[in-house]
């Protein structure tokens, strides 16, 4: 029998970055061997915010450029020297990862000989996913120790967490002298720590939701008021059609804020005929923004002619893009007939997006052996959801999303089931990554309270949102589990990352 499952983890949001460690020379990898990895790590963790500072911190968003800035400073960098970057700056509310990966790729097969600084959030498994982090994590630690006082703006010697890696991946490309650096926003724009940048040659917005409505606001055109924060004097700003209210509010900011332009990404039928390295629909709009983007960074930065048409190289870019946890089916390496679909969407428009993707003839309903070496018919299949969100973001209509969306695409598709009948188990996850109740260092997360942890509050009020709307759900079917971090629990990472 196959198994066929579904991870849907709501990350935390987290930093990592992206840049090829063998740069570095052998003989100089081993000199950094004097302060470890899981040192680094350990540190780089009493720098995390418990969930009361978080809620702290949102009254107060609005130092945080300035707060950045001093910090920048004492590590030995003005703020002007950040434009040699030659910055990308990419936010959204869903899709701006997967633009960043779609960047990623197109650039360096238009320009194989640049080196390339990705920086973006989460990250999967462990920090260090492809930069070497020890030596760069202790040259701004050393610093800022140097420089440590506190002052009336920051109030204390190290920021917080992403600060801190937001530094560290400053530092980093611009120590390796990269470039291009693709920059993608942690949470909305105006405020967030990559926002001190002073002139990037470009900056995009992929599509507008409803996330960290604390932060950002209640309504999408609150959300696009600091979305549209990254816009920037004499510098082109594009986006992805918008709800109306969004697009109006986006315009606003662009003149406001002086942008040299504000493009709207057009439909391009060669994007929605291309082979895409991402799976999914709602992938065409990114790969859009994608091309748009380093279209006009080219231009601006090579002189490039404007092309009407996407290149080969830029469609071979597209095709080869990969961001792993994103619409992202993978084999078992240990259970050859299990399969896992792994997605991190963590918004009711991003799930929308994943459901749609999952339940279709592309991935959980494929029949066809030419499509697959896999042929879930289901009367040899098991299907398992393993869900994990976290304490403030509402289950239910995650839930209630989910389901909506598969009765929508079993109509569509007529494979005949109900969603009510469409998985045989349910399991409701915590973060943590080992039985006996510790989390992998990369993988830390201070921010959640321990008695919803102890107590698994919000899996059980998951499981309870489950039965009202699945009534006729088998009781025994339904799990909590403490451990979460699939990927590293489930033992994915060399075949997923």
């Amino acid at each position: 029998m196959h198994r066929v499952r579904l991870s849907l983890r709501l990350p935390i949001h987290i930093a990592h970055w992206i840049f090829d460690h063998k740069l570095f020379p052998t003989a100089q990898r081993r000199k950094m061997s004097g302060r470890s990895y899981k040192d680094a790590i350990n540190l780089l963790n009493t720098l995390q915010s418990n969930a009361a500072a978080l809620e702290a911190a949102k009254r107060s968003n609005a130092l945080g450029i300035s707060q950045m800035v001093e910090y920048l400073e004492r590590i030995g960098y003005k703020q002007e020297d950040l434009n040699t970057l030659n910055v990308l700056h990419v936010t959204g509310t869903k899709g701006k990862g997967s633009t960043c990966a779609f960047i990623d790729s197109i650039i360096r097969h238009a320009k194989p000989g640049w080196n390339i600084g990705l920086y973006t959030s989460p990250h999967l498994v462990a920090v260090r996913e492809r930069i070497l982090v020890r030596k760069f994590f202790f040259d701004v630690w050393d610093r800022l120790e140097e420089n440590s006082h506190e002052t009336p703006l920051t109030g204390k010697s190290k920021p917080a967490y992403f600060r801190y890696t937001t530094l560290m991946a400053f530092h980093a490309f611009l120590t390796l002298k990269v470039d291009a650096t693709i920059l993608e926003v942690g949470v909305g724009g105006a405020y967030d720590s990559t926002n001190i940048v002073p002139r990037p040659i470009v900056t995009g917005i992929s599509s507008l939701g409803i996330d960290h409505v604390g932060v950002l606001g209640k309504t999408v055109g609150e959300i696009a008021w600091q979305k549209g924060g990254i816009f920037k004097e004499g510098v082109p700003a594009i986006t992805v059609n918008q709800p109306r209210e969004g697009m109006e509010v986006l315009k606003q900011r662009s003149v406001d804020l002086k942008a040299s332009e504000f493009i709207i990404v057009p439909p391009v039928p060669e994007i929605s005929e291309a082979q895409l390295g991402l799976a999914g629909q709602h992938q065409i709009s990114n790969a859009g923004l994608a091309v748009l983007l380093s279209q006009k960074f080219l231009e601006l930065k090579e002189s490039a002619s404007p092309e009407k048409n996407i290149s080969d190289t830029f469609l071979q870019g597209l095709k080869a893009a990969k961001w792993p946890g994103r619409c992202q089916t993978v084999s078992d390496p240990k259970h050859p007939q299990t399969v896992w679909f792994l997605d991190g969407a963590h918004t009711v428009e991003s799930l929308d997006c994943c459901i749609e993707w999952f339940a279709s003839p592309s991935a959980a309903l494929k029949t066809k052996p030419a499509e697959s070496m896999f042929i879930f018919n289901r009367e040899n299949t098991s299907r398992i959801l393993i869900f994990n969100c976290t304490n403030g973001r509402s289950g239910t209509s995650f839930l209630e999303t989910v389901l909506t969306k598969i009765e929508a695409q079993i109509r569509l598709h007529g494979s005949g089931e109900t969603s009510h009948t469409f998985f045989d188990k349910v399991v409701f996850c915590a973060n943590v990554t080992y039985a006996d109740g510790h989390f992998k260092g990369d993988l830390t997360a201070v921010s959640i309270l321990e008695d919803d942890l102890t107590q698994l509050k919000t899996q059980h009020e998951l499981a309870a949102a489950w039965r009202s709307l699945v009534r006729t759900f088998p009781e025994e079917n339904v799990h909590l589990h403490l451990v979460g971090g699939l990927i590293e629990v489930a033992g994915l990472s060399d075949v997923a990352l």
